[in-house]
């Protein structure tokens, strides 16, 4: 099944991605190996060709690059044509038993880069993203440090993630006019405040944005999106269509630079948020559901 198509940088995508977090950690255990791969598998059968990953997305602080092995053992198991998917990581989070920590410098990036290549099994990172900003440097090392790892080959398109406005411009002005492929921020009917201003600023300067949590995070939120919003699922109701779908359908009229990655650990996830792409709102539903971030 083929998907409409949206661009990152030099990439072609589908409209709608994949978060993979889900399969490694959130609410209680990690999805079972036999889930994980039928969830992948699901999500290409979809046409979903943009999988998001991450060094860190781990059940424990020692098992880091969890994610990516699944990532990359479910791309090698599908039986369709792989050559069209695009895979995305990040570096930039450390893990230890003290908790999360933030390194930008030019030499853990590198490292973390490395391993991630080991992960995923693959002499390229299609997308690389440096995953939060080290307050300890300044922001402009971080994206220097990532320009010379695709200066060497090692990532084809760099993004940053967890950035404002301020930063983005130091990175396109680091990276030069068209180098910055893809901003990932948090972005959702329940979470705008902090991202609407770079979503569109990312319009006005050609650069995909990425919204991660897009119905509302595994906390719930994306669950209980239709209860949060009654307008939301009462648009769902008159379309047959699942609250989910109808936030990711609106997400993707914000911009033809937007490419949500609604998350996934079951098969059936995936393939209700799929539906999405197919999904047609009305001009009169867009205008109220837009009302929600006005």
């Amino acid at each position: 099944m083929s998907a409409p198509t949206r661009r990152i940088g030099s990439l072609i995508v589908s409209a709608l991605g994949m978060g993979a977090m889900p399969l490694s950690q959130g609410r209680g255990e990690p999805a079972p190996h036999d889930r994980a791969m039928a969830t992948i598998h699901a999500t290409l059968d979809a046409g979903i060709t943009f999988l998001d990953t991450a060094d860190i997305y781990a059940p424990s602080w020692d098992t880091m690059g969890h994610n990516e092995k699944l990532v990359a053992e479910g791309l090698r198991t599908w039986d369709g044509d792989r050559s069209s998917v695009v895979v995305a990581t990040k570096g930039g989070i450390t893990r230890s038993e003290q908790g999360p920590s933030r390194d930008g410098s030019a030499a853990y990036l590198r490292s973390a880069l490395e391993k991630s290549l080991t992960e995923l099994g693959t002499d390229v990172v299609d997308l690389y993203y440096w995953h939060r900003p080290d307050r300890s440097i300044r922001y402009a090392e971080g994206v220097e440090a990532l320009a010379a790892l695709k200066e060497e080959g090692l990532i084809r398109e760099i993004g940053i993630s967890n950035a404002n406005v301020e930063e983005i411009d130091v990175a396109r002005e680091v990276l030069g006019e068209g180098g910055l492929a893809a901003v990932q921020n948090e972005f959702s009917p329940a979470f705008f405040h902090t991202s609407l201003r770079e979503l569109r600023h990312c319009a006005e300067h050609g650069i995909a944005f990425v919204p991660w949590s897009p119905l509302g995070g595994t906390g719930g939120g994306a669950s209980a999106v239709g209860e949060r919003f009654p307008r939301i699922q009462r648009i769902a109701d008159a379309h047959g269509a699942s609250a989910q779908q109808v936030v990711l359908a609106w997400e993707l009229s914000l911009g033809d630079h937007v490419v949500p990655i609604p998350g996934a650990s079951r098969p059936e996830s995936i393939t209700d948020s799929a539906r999405a792409l197919t999904l047609e709102l009305t001009s009169e539903e867009l205008e109220e559901l837009n009302r929600i971030i006005a």
